[in-house]
């Protein structure tokens, strides 16, 4: 069984919308929308160069606030936006409602397999906080969640995608790819998510639940 790990078992976008707010903030005789426009073109430019994660986010945010402005944002605001991006590094790991119950329950008769993308160091450093570390069996940290890593994954671990279960937050990254593998996937939509991850779910194939607490009862179905 996997599971992702941010907005499925610990707070992360909030954190990156709160930034951003700040961001506009900053930027404030520009229109919002057309900040987050413009943000979202130079993230989504930018992922094959930086990958996902924090450094990717700040390093967009002060790309986007050199272009609307003309090349004329303050260094100060510069400085504040890397500021930012430290505290967001350094933001405490907290955990979703039932989570750490429902995992630990998992793991007395589960195979568990945390596999999460983003920056390597980033990552490792909120699986260690998180305190959730020991009850996975393996820990993946990929640079993308498409079809073909799945593969590799499973095959790495010897786990049939027949019979492999992944729980995650993201339709894109955690449901799609692993129905498409012949895998089995709950969604565990999480409050916010980041644009770059919006598709539309698909019709059927898949479970959906409100929260981590429902999981167990999912699991026992199947």
């Amino acid at each position: 069984m996997g599971f992702d790990g941010d907005d499925t078992l610990w707070h992360n976008e909030s954190i990156f919308s709160m930034t951003q707010e700040r961001f506009r903030t900053i930027l404030g005789g520009i229109d919002a929308a057309e900040v987050d426009r413009r943000l979202l073109e130079a993230e989504r430019r930018n992922l094959g160069l930086f990958g996902y994660g924090i450094k990717g986010f700040v390093l967009s945010m002060i790309e986007t606030a050199i272009e609307v402005t003309g090349g004329e944002v303050d260094a100060r605001d510069i400085q504040t936006l890397i500021d930012c991006g430290k505290s967001m590094l350094a933001h405490p790991v907290e955990l979703l409602d039932g989570v750490a119950e429902t995992v630990e329950y998992l793991a007395n008769s589960h195979r568990l397999v945390l596999i999460t993308k983003g920056d390597l160091f980033d990552q490792e450093s909120k699986i260690a906080r998180s305190g959730l570390a020991d009850l996975f069996d393996r820990i993946e940290i990929v640079s993308e969640k498409d079809p073909e890593t799945y593969r590799r994954v499973l095959a790495r671990h010897d786990i049939e995608p027949e019979r492999f279960l992944m729980v995650g937050n993201s339709v894109r990254s955690d449901i799609l790819p692993v129905l498409e593998i012949g895998g089995q996937a709950v969604h565990v939509p999480y409050h916010i998510t980041w644009a770059h991850e919006h598709v539309e779910p698909p019709a059927e194939g898949y479970r959906r639940i409100e929260g981590m607490a429902e999981l167990t009862g999912v699991i026992a179905a199947l």
